[in-house]
């Protein structure tokens, strides 16, 4: 370039001497610096020489830069001192580093050493053990920032002297130190070893505190959720475990299952079924799937919370996912739904849970419906449910419904049930017979008071023989 009259710029020996130290080429770097100087004359500035400390310490060569530091030509700047200061600190140089920033406070007058410089030897203090030099650092500091705290609450939790870095973390949640603008983005995972102290010590609300300031900057660490919910569970906090669960599911962080076994049994023990019911729904949607007993336990504790649909939907769901049935509870649950008015949603549970092999009560739920008078017309229709999947019921059910129909003068409704009897032998064992003839009689139905007169009476013929047969 020399040759053709053509003389670089400040700029662009700048440039080269960032490429060469970013590729490592330190040699060549320095051949260049002192060529810029030399051969073509032109002197670097302050910036050229930061390029330079820069490269050196990041290729391990803190001597080769301090040399640099030393002998610069220009005005070091605060970027140039906090280079150095770093430099000297990762290389385990912290006392000439400190002699540094002595000598930067005497330049105080053109600029003071800012957070980033205190914050880089108080790490080196903590790296090395030293935390009495590290505090002292610190309280030196006019507005110490996130960092800061952290490092120092870090070092402190590791070295077990927990009431001192408790002490600075609740500084830090009072002072809102980690909601100042313009301060340094702070890493959520620094401050897991103070949640797990104060979780296992009965102090989660303390840990959530300055956990809720972390989210609203954006910094959160999925095992800190996991921290926190688990303190809660072990405290009787489960609501509050709850809220972190949910918190941390839009967040799109997936608990682990024993989160979710925790928060399942806790909130059933406190009386919390529907949060229950809610945590198992959202564990089903994270492909977990807990065992049998656990559907199990939720939905008793929803029947007993009277909580009809949230059981209906439970039911489907474990016949989906092919989790045994038990019969008492499914019995429960076709109760509870009738109860509630909901007479189509327990007649599809009687059908799904019958087509999946299973079985409930059905002698129980005649009687439970047969004393609710206007509940009788369900209780016709299980019996033929029971008639059209041959399971047998016991002849005074069927009595008792064909009465509680005739009682709401339901006539063709108890005369089709008596037919079905009839077809298969069984209207011999009723006792309903006169309670249904009167009723069909006071109704003008001729024909079918008939057809039941004429049964009457080979019921009473067959009766006379079995008598004088016995006789």
């Amino acid at each position: 370039m020399k040759k053709m009259g053509v003389s670089p710029s400040l700029v662009t020996f700048n440039t080269l001497l960032s490429i060469l130290l970013k590729r490592g080429r330190t040699g060549m770097a320095l051949d260049l610096f002192r060529e810029m100087r030399r051969t073509y004359g032109v002197k670097p500035d302050c910036y050229t020489f930061n390029i330079l400390i820069n490269g050196f310490c990041k290729n391990s060569m803190v001597s080769e830069a301090f040399r640099v530091f030393k002998d610069m030509e220009c005005v070091p700047d605060l970027v140039t001192y906090n280079t150095i200061i770093d430099g000297l600190c990762r290389a385990g140089k912290v006392n000439t580093a400190h002699n540094v920033l002595k000598g930067m406070v005497k330049r105080a007058s053109v600029f003071a050493p800012d957070r980033c410089t205190f914050n880089v030897l108080i790490k080196a203090h903590c790296d090395g053990g030293d935390l009495d030099e590290a505090m002292k650092v610190f309280g030196v500091m006019e507005r110490p920032d996130s960092a800061s705290y952290s490092v120092l609450i870090r070092a402190l939790c590791l070295r077990q002297e927990f009431d001192r870095a408790e002490r600075l973390f609740n500084e830090l949640y009072e002072k809102g130190v980690l909601l100042e603008k313009g301060g340094s983005k702070p890493l959520a995972a620094a401050y897991n070893p103070m949640f797990e102290y104060l979780c296992a010590n009965g102090k989660t609300k303390r840990a959530e505190r300055v956990f809720r300031q972390l989210m609203k900057i954006g910094a959160q660490d999925p095992p800190s959720y996991r921290t926190l919910i688990i303190g809660y569970c072990r405290e009787g906090g489960f609501e509050g475990g709850y809220e972190l669960l949910v918190l941390m599911l839009r967040r799109e962080f997936v608990p682990d299952f024993e989160i979710y076994e925790l928060l399942i049994d806790g909130l059933l023990k406190t009386g919390e079924a529907l949060l229950a019911h809610d945590v198992l729904e959202r564990m089903l949607r994270s492909s977990y799937l807990p065992v049998a007993a656990t559907f199990h336990c939720v939905l008793g504790e929803l029947v007993k919370g009277g909580f009809a649909n949230e059981c209906f939907d439970l039911v489907r769901i474990m016949l989906e996912k092919g989790i045994r049935q038990s019969i008492d509870l499914s019995t429960d649950v076709v109760r509870l739904l009738f109860s509630s008015g909901q007479k189509d949603k327990a007649f599809l549970v009687v059908r799904l849970v019958y087509e999946n092999g299973y079985l409930v009560k059905m002698e129980e739920l005649i009687d439970f419906l047969c004393e609710n008078r206007k509940l009788v017309d369900s209780a016709h229709r299980l019996v033929l449910f029971c008639l059209e999947n041959n399971q047998m019921i016991d002849i005074s059910r069927c009595n008792r419904v064909i009465e509680g129909l005739c009682k709401r003068k339901r006539h063709s409704e108890a005369f089709g049930l008596y037919n079905e009897l009839v077809e298969i032998g069984k209207h011999q064992e009723l006792s309903c017979h006169v309670v249904l003839r009167n009723a069909l009689e006071a109704a003008g139905k001729l024909e079918e008071v008939h057809f039941v007169s004429k049964r009457m009476a080979m019921s009473d013929d067959s009766y006379g023989l079995k008598q004088r047969i016995s006789s």
